[in-house]
């Protein structure tokens, strides 16, 4: 597990793209069954950017490097760090004394891995810092294999602790704290087929709102539970690999979502291996959401006059998405490894299934792409 945190400034992008990105690093963190036998380095960059059908947005521009080093045969140590260049402009009609706003993030994380003949621990700690937001956090995550390793149990917990100083002076030194529970299992089905189950408890407390929107106050509490189903099937025929997944998230706020995607892993001649996805996310707006549109331009419309809680942040809004991408990897020889991808995303309130969505919202896209490199030695 490994606990991300939300940041103001994600928060005025608004997009669960946008949160990945800034969360970065995209090279996988799962624990594998044994310590590694060679030491590895990788290098992301990523360049992300939104946009609406009249404005361009938020260009972030991140730097990952990751390093795994094995100790002794029994463990290994990770260590990676971020940097990423936020720039760009948030809607006028949500802002709160920003019309045009810059930040950077610098993010590191450590862990130490202890591997034994069916098992293993990991413990992890993280840090970001930007302008307005620093989070810190703890996780340890713990796995058990079965005796014939077709079975694995993992358990993990997980907690942050944020501090808020928004540059507008909304609100000084407010905190959020985060605590996380993982159950999973996988199960290998076939020679061709594992299934995996996972599910997750989060226990949030604190400041949630958004400083920088001008009508904007949420619960100081949000609780959530997520259950996540993936299945991959090998084809042997053609020597691919399809990954399926479903994802079903709920929580306190009354924000129910349903994600599912496919992505399909093709090996090609001369070491090449492209692999296709699409992704397709679907939720209900917030019980305390306030819907704001293009009519409203260029001032929102005011919450109920009885409203406790309200919010205009298209997040907690009902909408869909539908996100489509492109990977390409190309294996240099036994150390280097090199790899592209390119996503493009939608957000909409008639993507949204199962019901309409929130009528005033505007169409969200957003573009990413990812180059990145890593050798063994």
């Amino acid at each position: 597990m490994n606990p991300k945190s939300e940041s103001t400034t994600c928060q005025q992008v608004g997009t669960a793209l946008m949160t990945a990105a800034l969360s970065l690093f995209v090279i996988e963190n799962s624990q594998a069954d044994e310590a590694p036998e060679r030491a590895s380095i990788a290098v992301k960059y990523l360049d992300y950017f939104d946009y609406q059908t009249d404005a361009d947005r938020i260009r972030v521009r991140a730097t990952a490097v990751k390093l795994i080093v094995p100790v002794a045969g029994e463990w290994a140590i990770g260590s990676s760090m971020t940097t990423d260049g936020i720039s760009g402009a948030s809607p006028a009609y949500h802002s709160s004394g920003i019309k045009k706003m810059r930040d950077r993030r610098n993010a590191a994380d450590a862990d130490i891995t202890r591997f034994f003949e069916n098992s293993s621990v990991s413990v992890a700690a993280n840090y970001s810092h930007e302008s307005d937001y620093i989070s810190k956090g703890l996780s340890i995550q713990a796995s058990l294999n079965s005796d014939n390793r077709n079975t694995t149990w993992t358990a993990a917990l997980g907690a942050s602790n944020d501090e808020i100083n928004p540059t507008n002076g909304i609100v000084q030194a407010e905190k959020k704290t985060v605590r996380d529970v993982l159950f999973s299992v996988s199960q290998v089905l076939t020679p061709d087929d594992i299934v995996q189950v996972n599910i997750g408890l989060s226990r949030g407390r604190g400041y949630f709102s958004d400083p920088y929107k001008v009508f904007d106050e949420r619960p100081r509490d949000r609780n959530n539970k997520t259950m996540m189903l993936r299945l991959n099937h090998h084809i042997e025929s053609t020597g691919s690999s399809v990954r399926l997944s479903y994802r079903y998230y709920v929580d306190s706020w009354k924000i129910k979502a349903h994600t599912t995607s496919i992505d399909v892993v093709q090996p090609f001649a001369q070491s090449w291996t492209i692999t296709p996805m699409v992704r397709l996310h679907s939720q209900s707006a917030a019980k305390f959401y306030v819907d704001a549109g293009p009519a409203d331009f260029p001032f929102p419309p005011n919450p109920p006059d009885d409203a406790r809680f309200f919010s205009e942040d298209h997040r907690v809004s009902a909408f869909g998405a539908l996100t489509y991408g492109l990977k390409l990897t190309k294996q240099l020889n036994e150390d280097w490894l090199v790899d592209f991808k390119l996503e493009q995303y939608k957000q909409a309130a008639a993507l949204k299934l199962f019901g309409r969505g929130s009528p005033g919202l505007q169409s969200f896209y957003a573009r990413s792409y990812q180059i990145g490199v890593s050798r063994q030695f």
